[in-house]
């Protein structure tokens, strides 16, 4: 029982650890220069592996069995909340993506983002999120990679705010469900993109850049075909969401 409960604490470590590296982000945000950008981007990469490793690494030693009175996912999304949210949108904000005259348009990411988290329904039986999941950490990577005019930013970050609201289906595929195996699958080659255009492996990492953005693209297409096919399909309702809206039945797993 005292390994199983180290174990578990270890884990609980684990997740806290996002928070070390948040503050270090933080730090490199505030500093501004390209360098520690470059870092800051660099961290916001380390973060969400930690958060898409950790949910495995609890159920796999069992901590809401051998800690019941500590809350991981709370801890979990205090840390999600700074890594996926709030740093990301200061980043696009200390990378001036937009003029001073538009910095209030972030607001709208950061609010939206609050009600997403905030909501009890956020992650369905079916293994998905409900409306847009907040990845901010991804949307701040690629407007500053890509270099986006400002009218296209403030596009992105209005629309994907707003599609927080909509109860559309993104894929959760670190807990399984439809196309999971091929998701992560070109999850893991778009996280060796990711580290080789960090790494400054090439001299020009735009090529390497337009390539990894082809995962974000495949997940977003793919969560709103599931999501369409679910709204259009066979019309057979189920219990309305606090969303306002009654999501279709679902339908059975689809594993590629």
């Amino acid at each position: 029982m005292a390994k199983a409960k180290f174990l578990a604490w270890c884990v609980h470590a684990y997740t806290a650890s996002g928070l070390l590296f948040a503050a270090l982000m933080a730090v490199c945000i505030v500093r501004g220069d390209a360098e520690s950008l470059h870092w800051a981007i660099a961290l916001m990469v380390v973060t969400t592996f930690i958060d898409t490793t950790d949910g495995w690494l609890a159920r796999r030693v069992r901590v809401k069995e051998i800690l019941p009175q500590f809350d991981g996912r709370r801890l979990d999304d205090i840390i999600d909340f700074q890594t996926y949210t709030s740093l990301p949108l200061l980043f696009i904000w200390r990378a001036e993506l937009l003029p001073a005259s538009l910095g209030w348009v972030l607001l709208f990411p950061l609010l939206a983002s609050v009600y997403g988290f905030s909501q009890s329904d956020a992650k369905t039986e079916d293994n998905f999120f409900l409306g847009f999941p907040s990845y901010w950490n991804v949307v701040a990577m690629y407007l500053y990679w890509l270099h986006t005019p400002v009218w296209l930013c403030v596009g992105v970050l209005l629309t994907l705010a707003a599609l927080t609201f909509v109860p559309s289906l993104y894929l959760y595929t670190t807990r399984g469900g439809p196309f999971s195996k091929l998701t992560n699958g070109l999850c893991l080659l778009w996280a060796i993109l990711l580290v080789l255009i960090l790494a400054r492996a090439v001299a020009d990492p735009l090529p390497l850049v337009w390539l990894s953005f082809g995962f974000p693209v495949y997940y977003f297409v793919l969560s709103w075909w599931i999501t369409l096919r679910r709204w259009l399909g066979n019309g057979k309702a189920s219990k309305l969401s606090s969303h306002g809206f009654a999501p279709l039945a679902a339908e059975p797993s689809a594993e590629d």
